[in-house]
C-alpha cells in the first residue's frame, strides 16, 4: 500500500494539533517531585487526582513523558526538609510542596528549581512570595485562603440550628488567623458567642473538646489547616459522640461526617496547579506567573449526620447545596 506524501503531512498535522495551536512544541520528558506531609498509604486526595487529571489533559502522562517522583513525610515534620532536599538532589523540574508550610519547606531548600504550591494560609504573609499578581523568586501556585468565607459558615450554622447562641472554633494560629478574625467579626454580627479552641496537633484535641463542653457549645466550625485536614476524621468523630454539628472547611469534611461544609474546591485548585506546572515545563518563569485565589466554591450537607443529630435542614440550604450526601 502506498501513502502519498500529502496524506502523510496530514496525519502529522492532526498528531501535533493540540501544541501547534497553542505556538508550543510537543512536550518533552518531564520530572516533577509531590512533597506530601501525610502517608504513603493513605487514600489519594481529590486535590492531587485533580492535579495528575489537569496534567493529563495538557498532555503530561505519567510513565510516558512525566516522571514523578514521591516523598511522603508520613506525619512526621521533622522529616520534611530532608525529603525536599532529596527532590532537589534528584533534579525534579518542578517541585510540588501540598500545604503552606510545605512551602516554606520547599523554598528553604531551593533558590532554582521552580516550586507550585497549593497554600492554605496567606502566601505573602508567610513570606512565600512578593505579591499574588508578582510572586517573584521561584514559587507560584493557588492559595486555598478565602477567610470571607469564615463568616458565611457560622452563618449557614444559624439557618439549621434554631437559636444558636454559643458556637465554638477549632483553629491553628500558624493557619488560621484571618479565618479566625472574620469569625470574631461574624459572631458579633449574629450575636453568637464564640468559644476558641486553639490546636497545634492531634494531641489537642481531646482537651479542645473538653473545653467546647464546659463552653456548651451549640455548634463546631472547622477552620481549613493542615492539622484539621489530617485529623478530619477524629474531629468530626468526636463532634459526634459529644453531638455537636459540625461544618467543615471542604467537602472532605461532610464526606468524614460533619453535618455540612462550605469552601474552595480543591479540585479546581489543583487543576489551575496543573496550568502552572505545565507553562513552567514550556518555559515560563514561576515568579511571573500569578499565584491565583479560588474561584468555585462548594456546600455540602450530610443528610445522614443531620438525621443522627434530629436536625432538620432547610429547603433553602438544601438548594444551594452542591453536594447532599445521602
Amino acid at each position: 500500500m502506498k501513502i502519498r506524501p500529502g496524506a502523510l503531512l496530514v496525519a502529522l498535522a492532526l498528531l501535533t494539533m493540540p501544541f501547534a495551536a497553542a505556538g508550543q512544541t510537543p512536550p518533552k520528558t518531564a520530572r516533577i517531585g509531590l512533597l506530601y506531609f501525610g502517608a504513603a498509604s493513605a487514600p489519594p486526595s481529590r486535590g492531587s487526582a485533580a492535579l495528575f487529571q489537569g496534567l493529563r489533559d495538557l498532555g503530561w502522562v505519567e510513565g510516558q513523558n512525566l516522571t514523578v517522583e514521591r516523598r511522603f513525610a508520613e506525619g512526621r515534620s521533622e522529616r520534611l526538609a530532608d525529603l525536599a532536599s532529596e527532590l532537589v538532589r534528584a533534579q525534579v523540574n518542578v517541585l510540588v510542596p501540598f500545604g503552606t508550610d510545605l512551602g516554606q519547606v520547599a523554598k528553604a531548600a531551593t533558590t532554582t528549581i521552580p516550586i507550585v504550591m497549593a497554600a492554605s494560609a496567606d502566601p505573602v504573609e508567610k513570606g512565600l512570595i512578593a505579591s499574588f499578581a508578582r510572586p517573584g523568586g521561584n514559587l507560584t501556585g493557588v492559595a486555598f485562603m478565602s477567610p470571607e468565607l469564615s463568616g458565611k459558615r457560622l452563618a449557614l450554622m444559624s439557618e439549621v440550628i434554631p437559636n444558636l447562641a454559643r458556637a465554638a472554633v477549632i483553629w491553628d494560629p500558624s493557619y488560621s488567623e484571618h479565618d479566625y478574625r472574620e469569625l470574631t467579626r461574624a459572631a458579633r454580627a449574629l450575636n453568637i458567642e464564640l468559644r476558641s479552641l486553639e490546636i497545634r496537633s492531634g494531641n489537642d484535641l481531646d482537651d479542645a473538646f473538653r473545653a467546647a463542653a464546659k463552653a456548651r457549645a451549640m455548634a463546631l466550625i472547622i477552620t481549613p489547616s493542615r492539622q484539621t485536614l489530617q485529623h478530619r476524621q477524629r474531629i468530626v468523630d468526636l463532634a459526634m459522640a459529644a453531638r455537636l454539628p459540625a461544618m467543615g472547611s471542604y467537602a472532605d469534611f461532610a464526606a468524614a461526617g460533619s453535618l455540612m461544609s462550605y469552601g474552595p474546591d480543591p479540585g479546581e485548585s489543583w487543576r489551575r496547579a496543573a496550568s502552572h506546572i505545565d507553562k513552567i515545563l514550556k518555559g515560563a518563569k514561576a515568579g511571573d506567573l500569578p499565584v491565583e485565589r479560588p474561584s468555585r466554591f462548594e456546600l455540602a450537607v450530610n443528610m445522614k449526620t443531620a438525621k443522627t443529630l434530629g436536625l432538620t435542614i432547610p429547603s433553602s440550604i438544601l438548594l444551594r447545596a452542591d453536594q447532599i450526601i445521602e
